[in-house]
């Protein structure tokens, strides 16, 4: 099992794996925090495709075969896991060959034969909530993956769609979802997106990370996932949402904190 109780699960990394500099750089910065914050469960994160850009100018990474290669540096150099996004049934073999999770994006999470690809593999499969969906209908996801023989499941808040171009979290839906008894992450910088209000592109409220992270895992959240780039402004995709590298140690500190407190 990938997943511990005794540690705060961190998935992180950048939205696009982008380039080998990109991956290195965060790789480097997780080493150092495993190395301060013994609690944490570190999973390395990263897109190798972007596949539901706002327009279709929208950049969408490095594609599957260099995104996997970099995947595999991260896990050969720097030792950790590593999870990644499917989009179609086609990509699961390969992807699973690599890491040691698979991701099922939110617009996806009620495509049945894209979960039931997933779970066959063994493979830990990583589920998030659609912006569309309550969390009362998670149980029907859940199932499916079970049903498919999926060995470890988690399953990933983002936020839910509040009008036009907004997200807004409901911090019942922690309680909600742990009563599937999967362990219940918060995507804290995807829930701060403003999707596609940015002029063909989405924009983002960074400065709610934090705040929205904290209350999380004061609801009940096992985990965290958040997107970091050395310079988020530069990055090929969610350039507003994601947190500045160096901002991230203060950041998981003061979620610690809150974690530690909560388990008593």
């Amino acid at each position: 099992m990938l997943f511990t109780p005794r540690k705060l699960l961190l998935i992180a990394g950048p939205c696009s794996l982008e380039n080998e500099r990109v991956c290195r750089a965060v790789a480097e910065k997780l080493v150092a925090l495993g190395r301060q914050f013994r609690e944490l469960r570190i999973v390395f994160k990263g897109s190798y495709d972007k596949a539901n850009r706002t327009s279709l100018g929208g950049r969408r990474g490095t594609g599957l075969d260099a995104g996997l290669e970099l995947l595999a540096m991260v896990r050969r150099d720097y030792g950790y896991p590593v999870l990644t996004d499917i989009h179609e049934t086609a990509q699961v073999p390969a992807v699973a060959a690599v890491c040691e999770v698979l991701q099922i994006p939110a617009f996806l999470c009620r495509q049945t034969d894209l979960l039931m690809a997933a779970a066959a593999t063994g493979r830990v499969v990583n589920v998030k909530k659609g912006q569309f969906l309550s969390p009362q209908e998670m149980p029907f996801v859940i199932a499916k993956l079970r049903e498919g023989g999926a060995k470890e499941i988690w399953q990933t808040e983002r936020g839910t769609t509040f009008g036009y171009q907004n997200l807004v979290v409901d911090m019942r839906s922690f309680a909600i979802m742990q009563r599937n008894n999967c362990p219940t992450i918060f995507d804290a910088t995807h829930s701060v997106q403003l999707p596609g209000a940015a002029g063909g592109a989405s924009g983002g409220q960074r400065e709610f990370v934090a705040p929205l992270a904290r209350a999380a895992l004061a609801a009940g959240a096992e985990g965290l996932f958040i997107e970091t780039h050395p310079q988020p402004a530069k990055a090929i995709s969610d350039a507003q949402s994601q947190i500045p590298l160096s901002q991230l140690p203060a950041l998981i500190e003061s979620c610690l904190a809150v974690w530690s407190a909560v388990r008593g």
